[in-house]
């Protein structure tokens, strides 16, 4: 790799490619790990795709934490009973090792991309609650001591709040099976292959009053039996519209109030209001990023970042789903062909707008 005139070029045989970090921008400004250093580490979330070229130049240069976008979920990281592919978790526990860049986990226990065999047997007759409990053990053993001591802190189960109804819980196979303890056991096992990491619950819409509520009756009542659980990680695909700044300190102390870490652990805000909204808006999206959607989110992402730092006690991890709008999951969601720009740095890597204020405070 060589330096030229600000300007970083990859040289492989007689190719090469050039990064696009403006010297007039990126370098003039803090990048977000030295901005955050005394506050809270800065994360960003990848694939292994992202571990060479220019992206993975600015992770090692912005992000002082690293998440496997899907490499450790359930169904890639092991499709079969008898096997598990380790080679993605690898690169990304590697990556982070080898460049002083903290590894976050997620996640061990999610009804979503758990292969059909961890709920069947041989015939496809579902298992009993002894079965299953003990393929969660072991699942959460085998993939927790592969990497003990190099991952932080894990999401251990994701996403088991509905959205709707009274129930706290959802209605997964988990549950179904097991019962409600699965999240107990899921905590237990995990601290007891790594009791060093850092454990968490993870959901999403927790600005919203009612899945709050849940959430935190479900991890009252572990934290009411010794279960541990160290923190509330907060999903965060939120969007220029919300939440507001109300809604975001109110999920911040509720869950403090509780003796627990927050962490916000996969932050993107699309330009987009939610589908319900856009719809009683009468809303066109036509996939640009206009100037008063670039002004909104630059505003919005400064609120939160304001209001992460007020509560830097409480806020111990920040990361953000995705390295740049180059390529975000919300891409083609939940309209198909349509373009979201939703994090801190556009489609050639460049520091948006959004960035400063982030940055600099």
């Amino acid at each position: 790799m060589v330096k030229y005139s600000g300007l970083l070029f990859w040289v492989k045989g007689a190719v090469i490619v050039a990064a696009l970090f403006s010297p007039d921008n990126l370098f003039a400004q803090k990048t977000l790990k030295e901005a955050y250093k005394d506050y809270f580490p800065i994360g960003v979330a990848v694939a292994p795709r992202n571990l060479s070229g220019a992206e993975s130049e600015l992770i090692k240069q912005q992000f002082s934490s690293i998440t496997p976008e899907n490499a450790m979920k359930m169904g890639p990281i092991h499709p079969e009973k008898n096997r598990y592919n380790w080679k993605d978790a690898d690169a990304i526990v590697d990556f982070g090792v080898r460049n002083g860049i903290r590894v976050r986990g997620h996640t061990l226990c999610w009804h979503s991309q758990t292969p059909r065999w961890f709920f069947t047997d041989s015939v496809g007759t579902p298992v009993t609650r002894e079965e299953l409990l003990a393929r969660l053990k072991q699942h959460i053993t085998e993939v927790m001591t592969r990497y003990k001591g190099k991952i932080y802190a894990w999401d251990v189960v994701n996403e088991a709040v509905p959205d709707t109804g009274k129930s706290i819980y959802r209605e997964s196979k988990f549950y179904q099976i097991i019962g409600e303890d699965y999240i107990q056991k899921a905590f237990e096992y995990a601290h007891a292959a790594d009791p060093e990491a850092k454990l968490f619950y993870n959901d999403y819409n927790t600005e919203s009053a009612v899945k709050r509520e849940k959430i935190y009756q479900l991890v009252k009542k572990l934290k009411d039996k010794n279960v541990p659980i160290d923190g509330v990680g907060l999903q965060a695909h939120w969007s220029i519209y919300e939440p507001t700044q109300a809604e975001l300190e109110k999920s911040i102390t509720q869950f403090a109030g509780l003796g627990l870490a927050v962490q916000i652990t996969e932050l993107d805000v699309s330009v987009y209001p939610k589908e319900h909204e856009r719809r009683e808006k009468k809303e066109t999206d036509r996939g640009e990023f206009t100037a008063e959607m670039q002004q909104k989110q630059s505003a919005h992402y400064k609120m939160l970042f304001d209001t992460f730092r007020k509560y830097k006690a409480t806020v111990t991890g920040v990361t953000f789903w995705n390295v740049s709008d180059k390529s975000s999951w919300l891409d083609n969601f939940p309209i198909a062909g349509r373009k979201d720009y939703p994090l801190l740095f556009d489609q050639n890597y460049q520091p948006k707008k959004a960035y400063a204020g982030v940055v600099n405070f």
